[in-house]
């Protein structure tokens, strides 16, 4: 036992009468007990040691082919009312989940050991960090798990002898049955449980399951925020380090700005980027009333096709060690691992992601599955702040919304107040692209990139926002929007993004030091030509005049839409937001 708490200890216990496994394991974290649980798991085939010349401590996973990514029509919101679920989640009566779920969970681990994980959310001894225990039957969870979180006995230093604050988390691998798959969240219950699945996102319980869906509860009940968001810091000439939060819906480059590299301009000025997080910051306020945040997570699970050397260098670079892939090429001819867009030598001599013989040059198939992924220590990353586990978190200047918008939204705005803010952020949208199914073109409102991630009544979700803002006053960081997916009459973008994205956080972080002005519109403050540094970049004035334009008629339509999408939340829309719908209708009629 890792722990004296009677409730950590009751709770595994019951588990352990409902599944009934053989052995109960606990995960104590030391590089030993992983050490024999790796070997396990490659005498039983559930990982594939690769080349530990070329990827030391790296191994490759597959799941089966029902099984490859995260399933929201099986996951579940399940607080005792169905209002506080709100209309943008599948909400299901927790008791009749529980009985559903314990049908299933009886007995299901007869003949296998199930390992008790207990998990930092956040860095150890931090006051914005929360404790997790997860119990599963995979030791691909185990060793994943040691990735992403601060596991082992060091996390139980969070948690006081007498607490009940600790995230309950049950996985079973069970039959892989997809017609059984559940991802239940009981947010009043501090409680998840997830069966009949072994893929990353549905079984790594401190991901999204904890870190987003049950920390957004908590953090509305206790005064904090957790938010899809990275966070990036960017360092000056002089060291001065200034920091800022970002949420994009998928497909809008977010890892890609997470561990953004700087234009040779800025390099040779002596500026950097250092990563926080790549996905998910908790956001609370210091005693100096600002706000802070940390990425409560310790790894990147990073999807592999299309990362690489020139797309992501840093990202790549974080995969090269003590990384675990999942369902991506294995190359037999040096026993490492490929996917699409690695590179351009696919292998010839490989076994795809379903397990069967591939040769890279002449198969029509994939060797990779469009969602594989990396689960990769965020200590590899050569970017990484030295501020990442620092207990306090580090201040955030501006809170930056974007979508991928071809014709309505500009390059950037910044918006004219905290409460104009969170109505930006709520109406987020990008458009769907070829590689999505469906229509092409088809606006999807995805609000502060939380629409899969929040954990109750995304009404109060917005509600929860304006009370932060009444709280931070003053110091509350300014709030922008941008869109690196402007095109032009032939459909080609406009911005060239990558590392180019660091002219507009220039821009923005100039802002909220007050040393730049900018142009009013209707829509928010919107950058003079001249305040954009556009030297040595392949943007021209003709084409950044057309990047930063507003089509009022695009927006008046855009009005339309919202006010469509807001009517699905009802009486739980904040009356705020309703008034910023109206004054922009004002603004644009008057321009």
């Amino acid at each position: 036992m890792l722990t004296k708490n009677k409730n950590v200890l009751e709770w595994v216990q019951q588990m352990v009468d409902l599944c009934k496994p053989d052995n109960v394991v606990w995960i104590d974290g030391s590089e030993e007990q992983l050490n024999e649980l790796k070997k396990i798991a490659v005498q039983t085939k559930e990982l594939i040691e690769l080349n530990q010349e070329i990827l030391p401590g790296c191994y490759l996973h597959r799941t089966k082919q029902n099984d490859v990514a995260r399933v929201e029509d099986k996951t579940f919101i399940c607080s005792r009312k169905e209002e506080d679920a709100g209309p943008t989640n599948n909400w299901c009566d927790p008791e009749e989940m529980y009985s559903k779920l314990k049908k299933l969970f009886a007995g299901v681990m007869k003949n296998r050991t199930m390992y008790v994980i207990p998990y930092s959310m956040g860095p150890i001894g931090s006051h914005m960090s929360k404790v997790g225990v997860e119990l599963t039957d995979s030791i691909y969870v185990v060793i994943n798990m040691n990735i992403m979180t601060r596991m082992g006995k060091q996390a139980f230093e969070n948690l006081k002898e007498d607490s009940n604050d600790f995230v309950r988390g049950l996985h079973s691998k069970a039959n892989i049955d997809p017609e059984n798959r559940f991802i239940a969240h009981f947010p009043e219950d501090n409680t998840i449980w997830s069966i009949n699945s072994a893929y990353g996102g549905n079984v790594l319980l401190g991901k999204k399951c904890f870190a987003l869906r049950i920390a957004s509860y908590q953090g509305k009940n206790e005064g904090w925020m957790a938010e899809h968001m990275l966070i990036l810091g960017i360092e000056n000439p002089q060291g001065e380090v200034k920091y800022v939060a970002a949420a994009f819906p998928s497909a809008c480059g977010k890892t890609n700005l997470a561990m953004l590299i700087p234009p040779e301009l800025y390099k040779k000025q002596g500026y950097k980027v250092w990563t926080v997080g790549d996905d998910i910051a908790w956001l609370r306020i210091g005693q100096d009333g600002r706000l802070y945040a940390i990425n409560p997570e310790n790894g990147f699970f990073g999807v592999a096709p299309g990362t690489n050397s020139k797309s992501n260098p840093n990202a790549l670079e974080s995969t090269k060690k003590n990384t675990i892939f999942t369902n991506v090429a294995h190359n037999l001819e040096n026993n490492t691992v490929w996917w699409e867009g690695l590179n351009e030598n696919p292998p010839e001599n490989a076994i795809d992601w379903t397990g069967k013989e591939w040769n890279g040059k002449t198969s029509k198939e994939k060797g990779a599955h469009p969602n594989s992924r990396f689960t990769a220590p965020a200590k590899n990353c050569p970017c990484i702040s030295k501020e990442f586990n620092n207990p306090d978190g580090v201040p955030i200047s501006a809170i930056i919304f974007g979508g991928r918008r071809a014709k309505t939204t500009p390059l950037v705005y910044e918006t004219f107040n905290w409460q104009h803010g969170v109505f930006v952020g709520a109406t987020t949208a990008s458009e769907t692209t070829a590689a999505a199914a469906g229509k092409v073109g088809v606006v999807r409102r995805d609000p502060m990139a939380m629409l899969p991630f929040c954990g109750y009544n995304m009404g109060d979700y917005f509600k929860h926002w304006l009370t932060m803002g009444e709280k931070l006053k003053d110091k509350a960081p300014k709030i922008f929007n941008v869109n690196w997916f402007r095109t032009d009459e032939n459909g080609e973008f406009l911005w060239p993004g990558y590392g180019e994205n660091m002219r507009v956080l220039m821009w923005i972080l100039n802002r909220c030091n007050g040393e730049v002005d900018a142009k009013k519109t209707a829509i928010g403050y919107i950058p003079k030509k001249t305040d954009l540094n556009l030297e040595q970049s392949s943007v021209n004035e003709h084409n950044l005049e057309k990047i930063l334009s507003i089509d009022l008629n695009l927006w008046k339509q855009e009005t339309k839409e919202i006010e469509e999408f807001f009517k699905k939340f009802g009486s739980k829309l904040p009356l705020e937001l309703k008034n910023e719908l109206n004054n922009l209708k004002e603004r644009l009629e008057k321009n």
